[in-house]
């Protein structure tokens, strides 16, 4: 039970009423006509159009406070196409409406507003810029990534073809439109490509269902959802983040290198952000590691609990499919850096003009 105090904000959910009280009748029973019965004649609402009926109260059963014009909560069923009304009751409002949450929502506001000032604060105008991706990236994923997949679109392709445009929005907005941004899009698209196929081949290979959370089997209830597709959707878009992180970081790299070293040619420069890469990748998949660990915390506590093997525990679905999520994004993060590098180390340019 939720521990609720005065001046609580909650959020409550509400019960629509499935009928209307058209008249209540008094009159003889039928089985008994010195006995007065209650009769509700009731228009019912069973998503195909008003239904009339009627509901019988009896002598000895509970009276149904509903007068001409209230609205009903009305339980019914259908017996060979027969309407069978099993209980009415009134619309009130103790009836029709349930405590669902606490309302977060400014909590929310405030910590989004905190995170806007903090970022353009340190990041000044390419801080505000890269709100401004943040807010289009959403805004892709609502009305292209979802919608697309909802239509029986391959989630696996839309979200190779989400994730670049997002990223495609969001880095040139950052980082502007010149040559080291389009390079390291260039090195993040490959990758996110490898990352895609990779992904296809291991989740066939270890016969993943996509049904190891309950969420995904909810799906189940609607037509056209592809549920593994779903999973590798979620694997491709999971590590499409961390890749605009390492190939722009890459191929910065290079331009920093080169321009406080003017001396140094294709090899050198090369080889200066490789070392730089390698750091990267060592704290970038210990950071996957822990981000998708801290996820599913609860449930390797209860595995724990449950006194079960290492190998028994990597072998259920549920974490499996984060072990392969982690693997599969480290090695295509790894494939990033060497790829991306080669391309700013090749394609460098001192004016940083875009790539035609």
């Amino acid at each position: 039970m939720p521990q609720l105090a005065p001046g609580d904000s909650v959020v409550l959910s509400r019960v629509t009423p499935s009928g209307t009280a058209d008249a209540v009748v008094t009159g003889p029973c039928s089985f008994d006509v010195e006995t007065q019965c209650v009769s509700i004649e009731l228009t019912i609402d069973d998503g195909e159009g008003g239904r009339e009926a009627t509901f019988g109260v009896f002598p000895g059963d509970e009276p149904v406070a509903l007068a001409a014009g209230d609205e009903a909560l009305v339980d019914f069923t259908y017996d060979n196409d027969e309407l069978e009304i099993l209980s009415v009751r009134p619309a009130d409002p103790q009836s029709i409406y349930q405590f669902a949450d606490f309302d977060r929502r400014m909590v929310l506001i405030m910590v989004t507003v905190a995170f806007a000032v903090v970022v353009v604060a340190l990041g000044g105008w390419r801080g505000a810029t890269a709100l401004v991706g943040l807010v289009a990236g959403v805004a892709i994923l609502l009305m292209f990534v979802l919608p697309a997949i909802l239509d029986g679109r391959s989630p696996v392709l839309v979200a190779v073809f989400g994730s670049a445009a997002i990223a495609y929005v969001a880095m040139y907005l950052a980082h502007g439109i010149d040559r080291m941004t389009t390079i390291a899009l260039m090195g993040m698209t490959a990758a996110l490509v490898l990352t895609a196929l990779l992904s296809s081949i291991v989740v066939t290979a270890a016969r993943f269902t996509g049904f190891a959370v309950e969420e995904t089997s909810l799906l189940t209830f609607f037509d056209g959802v592809d549920v593994s597709g779903l999973l590798l959707a979620g694997i491709v878009l999971g590590a499409a983040g961390a890749l605009d992180d390492v190939t722009i970081t890459q191929a910065s790299t290079v331009w920093e290198l080169q321009e406080a070293n003017p001396s140094l040619d294709r090899k050198g420069r090369f080889r200066g952000a490789i070392k730089v890469g390698r750091d990267h990748i060592a704290s970038m998949v210990n950071t996957l590691l822990l981000t998708y660990a801290g996820a599913s915390l609860p449930l390797l506590v209860l595995f724990v609990l449950a006194h079960q093997s290492l190998g028994t525990i990597a072998n259920s679905e549920v974490v499996a499919v984060e072990i392969v999520r982690t693997l599969v994004g480290s090695i295509g993060l790894v494939a990033a850096v060497p790829l991306t590098t080669w391309l700013a180390a090749r394609f460098y340019h001192p004016d940083g003009d875009p790539v035609t």
